[in-house]
């Protein structure tokens, strides 16, 4: 039984999770929670034990001087807890149990129980995991976000895509499977890095991810310097592209096959998302509420066996990325 002391009572709890590594290409998602911590100055509550899921020889423990003490920072994952909407901004007041670390080496299924406990204890409602992949899409043009879910009634309450990815998995598609084992609802939000700019970082995906999060749980959530972060951003990869013609060239035919392909309906909604996205922010005003987060909390717990149905997911993954095919095979840029 994990003990959990010091904690409040948390009010409507979301898990928002990001693993660098594998699935984290760019570092958007990893830094896109990292992002939530600092502007809602998350407390930290737990960390893993770091013996348990990662190889030292992979992910090696860091050296520092702590006031002429050396220190040793040793590679884990971190749970921490913001209050969300409690500024008076715009959007609901919601507390978030922040999880952020490296994706492990080892034991995923006791590392992926581990934090379900915790979610159980915490009484979260609903988990929701931020990935990034690699994908032929322009950096030019708005990055592509993809909601899934393997649960067939949050895909209908929510209007998001089911799984059907059949491949590699990362931790990502892991946890998002032991959830639907443990009868917790999970939706995974992908964005798509550019894979001729897939180093680090890239703050127009991380700050996609974060407005699709935001529409998602009807939060309001601080952007601080990410917009400008992500015009400067552009403007510097477009400086880059302009010095070779031939880059020059492939972004052009991206941005055709883009333009081409996607339907004027789906870009008009985009467009009207992103005005009504502007008009909260300008007026303070909520955001439309979430499905599932006014039905009560979603969650059982895994050893009591009291589970809604279980429906076998068909995939694990965000399915096809936006053109390098399935998803969380298409790697991170990380290795």
């Amino acid at each position: 039984m994990i003990e959990l002391e010091g904690i409040p009572e948390l009010v409507d709890p979301v898990m928002v999770a990001a693993f660098e590594g594998w699935n984290d290409a760019g570092d958007a998602a990893s830094a896109a929670v990292a992002h939530l911590e600092r502007e809602w100055k998350g407390e930290v509550f737990a960390a893993l034990d770091a013996e348990d899921y990662y190889d030292f020889q992979v992910n090696r423990p860091h050296m520092w001087l702590d006031g002429g003490v050396r220190r040793v920072t040793w590679p884990t994952t971190r749970l921490s807890v913001a209050r969300a909407g409690s500024d008076g901004g715009p959007g609901r007041r919601r507390d978030l149990v922040l999880v952020r670390g490296i994706e492990p080496s080892m034991r995923w299924r006791s590392f992926c129980n581990e934090i379900l406990g915790f979610a159980h204890e915490l009484g979260v409602e609903m988990v929701v995991v931020l990935g990034a992949l690699l994908g032929d899409t322009p950096h030019t043009r708005p990055v592509p976000v993809t909601s899934v879910t393997s649960d067939e009634e949050l895909a209908r309450t929510l209007d998001l895509e089911e799984s059907r990815y059949e491949g590699p998995t990362g931790i990502v598609g892991i946890l998002q499977e032991a959830c639907a084992h443990a009868g917790v609802p999970a939706v995974s939000l992908w964005a798509a890095v550019p894979h001729y700019v897939s180093q680090p970082p890239n703050p127009k995906a991380s700050l996609a991810l974060l407005n699709s999060l935001e529409d998602l749980l009807g939060v309001g959530i601080p952007l601080g310097d990410l917009p400008e972060d992500s015009r400067a951003w552009q403007i510097g990869v477009d400086q880059l592209a302009a010095e070779d013609s031939e880059v020059a060239e492939y972004v052009q035919s991206l941005e055709q096959v883009r333009d081409t392909t996607e339907l004027p309906e789906a870009s008009g909604e985009a467009i009207a998302k992103e005005f009504e996205r502007y008009l909260r922010r300008r007026d303070g005003s909520p955001p439309a509420p979430p499905g599932p987060g006014d039905s009560g909390s979603y969650l059982r717990d895994p050893g009591s066996g009291r589970t809604r149905p279980r429906r076998r997911p068909e995939g694990e993954g965000p399915g096809p990325g936006p053109a390098s095919g399935p998803g969380e095979g298409a790697g991170d840029g990380d290795e």
